[in-house]
């Protein structure tokens, strides 16, 4: 049993909860500023190209600004704009009001709109970030100084500021959501707040599985487990139902970044087909590994109804099945 105190049950009621501010609502909002800081460079020149085609100010940093110039665009270092040199070998490089002011600040929110113009923040209307490679540099085997130094501070700031006010700015995470951005700004002139939403999603989803794949690999240093396991799904594909014919929508989803350990090959399957297949696909394992022979074996609601090994048909089941002796020596052991 659980044993709860009054202290505990109060100190959780007495959160502060803060009241939304809300400005002026569009459903398009066109970019004129974008901070741009990726580590993964593919389709960046290409795409801030087209931003500049647009008349978009471009911000950028370090090596992502360098790469921008070399490619004949005029990028302002964000050290520039916030009059602030990076430092602490770039560890600090975004982290400053004129950045997060311009990114936080809500449009037509006449206090906002006034601070801002008392500190000189300018409206940040576009983040294109990616984070620096965590999860890679652990894979490759790196010291644990190295993979301290690879774990993203500003890039998640950003990434947060951005994509909790996409009422008015737009968070991009991903090369693949480069085309999809300039076609809806082609078609409307900005970006639409569906868009604006769906990208804020996938960002929070981003800085989930980022954070939690810090916290898994830390805590595993210290050789304990992890108090606390937080995974991000991505949906995979929607089920036919859940456990019963009414329970609907139901869909089957993968730890981001991994595949589903089985291939579909005919058919929607249900809830309990699933659980079925890998209740079956355990016995068959099982029986295969006992006897060394193919295996199949039959579940209906999570219960077996049957299981088989193979062996040679008899004529009787050859008869049986209408198969010819001939036709029998040349089948499968599953067949």
């Amino acid at each position: 049993f659980f044993l709860f105190s009054s202290a505990s049950i109060t100190s959780a009621t007495m959160a502060h909860i803060l009241t939304a501010v809300t400005g002026s609502e569009a459903d398009v909002v066109p970019i004129t500023r974008a901070l741009i800081s990726v580590s993964d460079k593919a389709g960046i020149v290409e795409f801030a190209t087209f931003l500049a085609s647009k008349n978009v100010e471009l911000l950028s940093t370090g090596g992502t600004a360098k790469k921008l110039r070399e490619a004949g665009l005029t990028v302002i270092d964000v050290s520039d704009y916030t009059g602030s040199a990076e430092c602490l070998d770039g560890r600090v490089k975004t982290l400053h009001p004129k950045v997060h002011g311009g990114l936080l600040g809500v449009r037509g929110h006449p206090k906002h709109e006034k601070e801002m113009e008392e500190h000189g923040i300018g409206k940040i209307d576009m983040t294109i970030l990616n984070l620096y490679p965590f999860e890679a540099t652990v894979a490759k085997g790196a010291e644990f100084e190295q993979c301290i130094e690879n774990i993203d501070i500003g890039g998640p700031s950003m990434l947060r500021s951005t994509a909790k006010n996409h009422a008015f700015t737009t968070i991009v995470t991903s090369p693949d959501q480069y085309e999809e951005v300039q076609k809806v700004m082609e078609e409307k002139g900005g970006t639409t707040l569906a868009l604006r939403k769906r990208f804020a999603a996938r960002a929070f989803s981003l800085s989930a599985a980022y954070d939690s794949a810090i916290a898994s690999w830390f805590t595993a240093q210290l050789g304990e487990e992890s108090p606390v396991v937080a995974r991000v799904y991505k949906p995979e594909f929607p089920l036919k139902y859940g456990c019963n014919p009414q329970q609907k929508p139901a869909a089957i989803s993968s730890v981001l970044n991994s595949k589903l350990p089985f291939t579909v090959l005919n058919g929607v399957p249900g809830y309990i087909n699933l659980l079925d297949a890998a209740n079956a696909w355990q016995l068959v394992k099982e029986l295969r590994e006992g006897t060394g022979l193919a295996a199949a074996s039959s579940f209906k609601h999570v219960s077996p109804a049957g299981a088989a090994v193979a062996v040679p048909l008899t004529d009787v089941e050859c008869a049986a099945y209408e198969v010819t002796p001939d036709a029998a020596a040349k089948l499968t052991p599953v067949a």
